[in-house]
């Protein structure tokens, strides 16, 4: 028998007690894009501030970088992890991370608006379930109580 959980639907066995994961992680490639869409650095901010709204997430701070000749990279730094972006103009690409904690995100509905936006013509996803830890679900807590560090 293996070490590791066995997976069923995103819950997961191990030992026979229920466990879930701390995140999801979604690997993006978007093939076929819009090359001036893409290396706009103000059009792809504005593409993935969009879809982290369009998911409910709660943005903390965006960071975007326009390389030259082209391409831009970015993160936006979610309460519930991060969504990311890397192009590259020259061969109609983009490479784009979801990261998120909990089940409130809805990662379809950025997914969706970004393929649309970007004009990509096709995409490829690949879902990895993130620290899948030997602990029972009613244990995982996605945010922890908040601790008051204004004590006298």
């Amino acid at each position: 028998m293996s070490c590791y959980p066995e997976i069923t639907n995103s819950i997961f066995i191990s030992k026979g007690v229920l466990m879930k994961s701390l995140g999801n992680h979604l690997i993006i490639e978007l093939y076929d894009c819009k090359a001036d869409i893409i290396n706009d650095l103000h059009k792809v901010e504005d593409i993935l501030i969009e879809s982290v709204n369009l998911s409910g997430a709660e943005i903390i701070a965006p960071v975007f970088h326009k390389f030259n000749p082209h391409g831009v990279s970015g993160i936006i730094v979610i309460a519930e992890s991060h969504f990311s972006i890397h192009t590259w103009p020259e061969y109609g690409y983009c490479a784009v991370d979801i990261f998120t904690c909990g089940d409130a995100i809805d990662s379809e509905k950025a997914l969706t608006f970004m393929k649309k936006a970007f004009e990509a013509k096709s995409i490829s996803v690949v879902e990895t379930k993130r620290g899948i830890l030997n602990l029972p679900v009613e244990k995982i807590k996605y945010k922890p109580e908040q601790v008051n560090q204004n004590v006298a």
